[in-house]
């Protein structure tokens, strides 16, 4: 492990989920090949969070892909900070948001972007959609794998 990583307090040991968002600790590590332009891909199938107006639990999938710089997420870190909604009241376009905001906050990425395709909420799917800005140069780009919500069939 090098001096850089030596920092995480989550990865092999016992760790609770946090509470909420807010109080749910996002860990970074060195990137081995930072010269590398790369994409990295985490797929949350399972994200849960609560309505914040009827208590009732929301579910989706959320597709995070980033090109790192220095850091890359540490993924037990970014699991634990995903089951951190679960609990967490707050509408779809604030959780999806907020995850790609927070994976900015501690890696400074080259470029992010998050696709959050909730299940349907009163009849209706609602899908999130959010990068930093224009991808770099030559950074490929796979579509998400998410089909878009066509109901039962």
């Amino acid at each position: 492990m090098s001096d850089q990583n030596k920092t995480l307090t989550q990865l092999g040991r016992a760790t609770p989920v946090p509470a909420s968002p807010d109080q749910a600790q996002l860990e970074r590590a060195a990137n081995p090949h930072p010269d590398a332009l790369t994409l990295v891909r985490f797929t949350a199938p399972e994200f849960t969070s609560i309505c914040p107006m009827t208590g009732q639990p929301d579910f989706g999938t959320l597709v995070l892909d980033y090109a790192p710089d220095q850091w890359i997420v540490e993924s037990k870190s970014l699991k634990l900070f995903l089951q951190s909604f679960r609990n967490h009241g707050a509408f779809h376009e604030d959780c999806t948001i907020h995850v790609a905001k927070r994976v900015i906050d501690a890696i400074a990425p080259k470029w992010l972007r998050i696709g959050g395709y909730w299940n349907p909420r009163g009849g209706m799917p609602i899908d999130v959609f959010w990068q930093t800005g224009a991808p770099p140069e030559g950074l490929w780009l796979p579509d998400q794998g998410v089909a878009t919500y066509r109901g039962r069939g």
